[in-house]
């Protein structure tokens, strides 16, 4: 069925899609009075970095995750991370911001990044000792890089709509992992466009790169590198990618749930001489979880990943294969700080429209050509995305970025009738953007670093500043403040509860952690 006979369809139910749900995970450091990363804990006051669902960190003690709940709707979302960021900037330390950035403030060296600690307990333990897994492997500095993490699900009432349009007999929850999956293909298909829209990563301070002399960027001014025409370089050669895994012969395979569950369990099970070098222990302390090409599935980058509801301690893959596709994570986002939470309504709402068309759009397997095409144009799109008459590859031929990007916008326009006008108007203005690049965010920046004569880290400094007058000065939101205290108490209670409740020593933990139930 054509994409817009699959539209005209749906046009009955298209009020089930105002019952997806969206949920924003934001990533960000706390920096010290003179803008290098913050050496002090995670602050007591925002509870159990182990169990509070709002507030927790990622890979340091220092970089914060900031954490919706699923919401309905593009305003609701937004106001809560905002809440969220309120009640973050008005319990930080004194002397301390919240950055406001992808790329990092000033680095010194990989030894003061702090890795996270989750407390005494064999979850917690297990926690840390990935992470420690992540700097032995490809060091800290990389893992300093922050983003945004974008979680949607459709309705349960528009998936048995979709499935009764598209006339399956197949069971539902099949049903949705065969379309769910035909999404994320397209994701990795159309994905450049959206590091094109929305990178706003096109600079890095100079310490990032102190230990790194095998790259191509320029230099901006004393204290900066960047690339004229870069959209992210979070997203480019600089970034969290993989790769070191792709060089081992593993890449992910989205042909079907069972492949993409099967592709990764390999890699869990696979030795690695590169990270046997590493070792397993060092005067008794683990250097990581394992010696294999993944620690655990996280570990494998994607712009895109199918995710499951995850319930207790159950291990990602093995909910996965039980229950299924829960939602779907994007996680090519860079943290915008033109905006006070790093991504705004215009944006989340395109993204709804997208994923729409991803989803709608015929998605056929991807071959290892397509694959090398795709990989292929998130490096050109991430160094030189904005220059004129760059040239992408669709199908091993070479087609023009803005060309291309017509093509997909038509699709994206129809699917947006399917939402609301304030969507179809998201779309319309951001696609002033593909013939403008000066109007996206890596542009935008360069051009006021450019006009101010600021370098990366004094230009995005101010932002810090600013935002943290702007949530000094809010009311606070006395209710949401309340829910936010309790949650952080009763996580601190729940992080002493897992400690005492444990039984085995964390190496029998781990081995059966480990150990995969078929």
């Amino acid at each position: 069925m054509s994409l817009q006979n699959k539209i005209e369809s749906l046009i009955p139910i298209k009020d089930s899609l105002n019952q997806n749900l969206i949920g924003i995970e934001k990533e960000g450091l706390r920096v010290s009075e003179d803008g290098s990363i913050s050496q002090s804990k995670h602050p007591e006051y925002y509870g159990s970095a182990l169990t509070n669902p709002s507030i927790t960190t990622d890979f340091s003690e220092a970089l914060i995750e900031l954490v919706t709940k699923p919401i309905m709707g593009a305003d609701k979302v937004i106001d809560e991370l905002n809440k969220i960021h309120h009640y973050v900037h008005n319990n930080l330390p004194k002397n301390e911001r919240f950055w406001p950035a992808s790329m990092p403030c000033i680095l010194r060296g990989k030894t003061n990044i702090p890795i996270a600690n989750y407390g005494s307990s064999n979850l917690g333990m297990m926690k840390t000792v990935y992470r420690r897994g992540l700097a032995n492997r490809y060091g800290s500095v990389m893992q300093a890089i922050a983003g945004i993490h974008f979680n949607y699900s459709f309705s349960a009432e528009f998936w048995k709509s979709y499935q009764q349009v598209m006339q399956s007999n197949i069971n539902p929850i099949d049903f949705m992992n065969l379309h769910y999956m035909g999404l994320t293909r397209n994701f990795l298909r159309y994905g450049w466009l959206i590091t094109y829209l929305f990178g706003a990563s096109s600079s890095v301070c100079k310490s990032f790169m102190k230990d790194n002399y095998d790259h191509d960027l320029e230099e901006f001014d004393d204290s900066t590198l960047y690339l004229p025409y870069a959209t992210s370089l979070r997203m480019g050669d600089i970034g969290y990618q993989n790769s070191q895994e792709d060089e081992k012969g593993v890449k992910a395979n989205y042909n079907s749930l069972q492949h993409y569950i099967y592709s990764l369990r390999a890699a869990m099970k696979t030795s690695c001489d590169d990270f046997e070098k590493i070792g397993l222990k060092k005067d008794g302390e683990y250097l990581q979880l394992n010696t294999n090409i993944l620690q655990i599935a996280n570990e494998y980058y994607s712009s895109v990943r199918p995710k499951p509801i995850l319930y207790g301690n159950n291990r990602p893959l093995r909910a996965l294969k039980n229950q299924g596709i829960g939602y779907i994570e994007i996680r090519s986002l860079d943290i915008n700080p033109l905006t006070n939470i790093g991504i705004d309504k215009q944006q989340i709402q395109f993204l709804e429209a997208f994923l729409l068309y991803c989803l709608l759009e015929e998605s056929p397997p991807l071959s290892t050509s397509a694959l090398y095409d795709i990989d292929k144009n998130a490096s050109l799109i991430a160094h030189q995305g904005r220059q004129p008459g760059l040239n992408l590859y669709n199908n091993q031929d070479k087609i023009s970025r803005d060309e291309w990007a017509d093509k997909i916008f038509i699709g994206i326009n129809k699917c947006s009738s399917l939402l609301s006008i304030e969507h179809q108007n998201a779309v319309k203005a951001i696609s002033l953007r593909v013939h403008n690049p000066d109007l996206t965010p890596s542009a935008i920046m360069l051009n006021e670093m450019q006009n101010q004569e600021k370098g990366f880290f004094e230009y995005t400094n101010q932002f810090s500043h600013k935002n943290k007058e702007h949530y000094k000065n809010l009311v606070v939101d006395k209710n949401y403040f309340d829910e936010l205290n309790e949650l952080s108490q009763s996580s601190q209670k729940k992080q002493k509860q897992i400690e005492a409740s444990d039984q085995i020593n964390f190496d029998q933990f781990l081995e059966k952690y480990m150990a995969y139930d078929d």
